[in-house]
Order: C-alpha cells, then structure tokens, then sequence
C-alpha cells in the first residue's frame, strides 16, 4: 500500500526536524549571537522541499540563565534553548509541527494535518 499524502507530508516534517535537531545541537550559543543562528537554522531548513515555513526562536532568557554565575560566555545549543514551528506542504496537505521542552525532553510533534476540501463538480 503507498503511503497517502497526509503520511508523506508528516514524514517530511520529521525529515526536517532530525536534520534541523541534529544539525544545530552543540553550536555554540551567546545571547548575541541567538538571532542569527536561528535565523541560519529557518534559511538551511526552508531549503528543503515541502517546506513552507519554519520559525526558530531561540530563548535568550534561558541562555542568560544558563550563564549566570559562570565565566562562561557561550553555552551549547540544546533542545531546551529552542522552540521550533514548521509548516510543511506535501500535494496540498499542510503539517503544522511544532518542537518544545515537554518534562525535559525536546519533543516534535505534530500540531494539525490539514488536507485540501475535495474537489465538487
């Protein structure tokens, strides 16, 4: 049986969510340069095919904290600096993902599969 296209397109998604995550992790991070990593991160992913949108924010705050009180002025990026959004277009159906910290683990999940209303005669 061929995968439908709903199947396909949540498959991309999570293409791009390994490739984003396991690109990205242990890049160097400081609170100065958290916009244009996670802006490199939305351009490398939104090269890929089937993707709409992506948008990384990065939690300077968290970093800060991370930081404070150290001599330190770079951390490592990790799932718990990120929150991530993609939206992936697969012959008309639309993933919406979305990646976050869910009891200390960065989870990808999808949010919503939406697919195309049938066409009427």
């Amino acid at each position: 049986m061929d995968p439908t296209d709903a199947q396909t397109a949540c498959f991309e998604a999570g293409i791009k969510f390994g490739t984003l995550y396991h690109q990205f992790t242990g890049t160097p991070l400081a609170p100065r340069s958290a916009d244009s990593i996670a802006r490199a991160m939305e351009e490398a992913i939104e090269n890929q095919p089937h993707c709409l949108e992506v948008s990384v924010d990065i939690l300077e705050d968290a970093v800060r904290e991370e930081l404070a009180g150290t001599d330190a002025t770079y951390t490592e990026l990790t799932g718990r600096f990120m929150e991530v959004e993609m939206v992936i277009d697969y012959e008309g159906v639309e993933v919406h993902t979305r990646m976050d910290m869910v009891d200390g683990y960065p989870l990808m999940r999808v949010e919503s599969v939406e697919e195309p209303e049938p066409a009427t005669e």
